[in-house]
């Protein structure tokens, strides 16, 4: 599974979450590691989310 990234990294003004994929800093740290559906699950709250 492709990573949503857009290569806009700039985080909101709290330092959370990335305005340009809408995944959270953990989330960003944490991808290369999440298992298949822990990615799914990202990927879909990030497409509820637009």
């Amino acid at each position: 599974m492709e990573s949503p990234c857009v290569n806009i990294c700039t985080l909101d003004k709290a330092g959370r979450v990335c305005t340009g994929c809408g995944r959270t800093m953990e989330e960003i740290r944490r991808w290369r590691g999440m298992s298949k559906a822990e990615r799914r699950a990202v990927m879909e709250r990030l497409r509820r989310a637009v």
